[in-house]
């Protein structure tokens, strides 16, 4: 097993904030990234889409009445396209029917403007550890004495935190979220390497041989032409 480091690797979960008032979305990016997230701000549909397809995203925040590409549409679009991402709507519409809208369109969450920044955190939170389907306990047992941290994205060992390369630490939580499916290599590479980097199967290899050693060869298994299954 590899040494162990004090220091940490920490993952952050990376948001999506689109918002086109500029001085909210400078609010809501300081308050979140004190909570430890990156978040990505964007100020118009257009753009917000243009990120998307760049690179990968643990949450979506969309505002609805913003230029180009309106939030229901946008989010209509990428849910026809196949994207799951989380998604929850930040906006002042607040009839019934533009509830339904928004929850026809693929969201998982509405929150009426103005909204308390602590209630956009526990919503935040709430759909994160949905992710896991774990929503009794704040650990996943990987074997009797390794475990995940889902609040910290921390691997330990016998209580002693594991240090993971940043891309091992994203490969690991996806196969934690996706246990016992087929993760295809493009899913993987667009999920470990983001549009401006220079990704490779050989990287992808290498990365997922390093976690084989740390958790057991046995729980990522090779899909022949497929990709990789994350088995417990």
């Amino acid at each position: 097993m590899r040494a162990k480091n004090k220091k940490e690797t920490v993952v952050k979960n990376r948001l999506l904030l689109l918002e086109d008032d500029t001085n909210l979305s400078e609010t809501v990016c300081e308050f979140l990234e004190s909570k430890g997230y990156e978040v990505l701000p964007v100020y118009d549909g257009e753009e917000a889409e243009e990120k998307m397809y760049e690179g990968a995203f643990d949450l979506l925040l969309l505002d609805v009445n913003v230029p180009v590409l309106n939030g229901f549409e946008l989010l209509k679009k990428r849910r026809n396209e196949g994207d799951t991402t989380p998604a929850i709507f930040l906006t002042s519409l607040n009839a019934i029917e533009d509830l339904e809208h928004g929850y026809a369109s693929g969201c998982d969450d509405y929150l009426r403007k103005p909204f308390a920044l602590k209630e956009l955190l526990f919503r935040i939170e709430s759909l994160l550890r949905r992710e896991f389907f774990h929503p009794q306990t704040t650990h996943i047992v990987i074997h009797e004495t390794m475990t995940y941290d889902l609040q910290t994205h921390q691997l330990f060992s016998d209580n002693h935190p594991i240090q993971l390369q940043n891309k091992e630490a994203k490969l690991l939580k996806l196969f934690l979220q996706k246990k016992n499916e087929i993760i295809s290599h493009e899913t993987l590479m667009s999920h470990v390497w983001t549009y401006e980097e220079q990704g490779s199967d050989e990287a992808l290899r290498t990365y997922i041989k390093n976690l084989r050693k740390l958790i057991g060869k046995e729980h990522i298994v090779s899909i022949k032409k497929l990709g990789y299954k994350f088995t417990l």
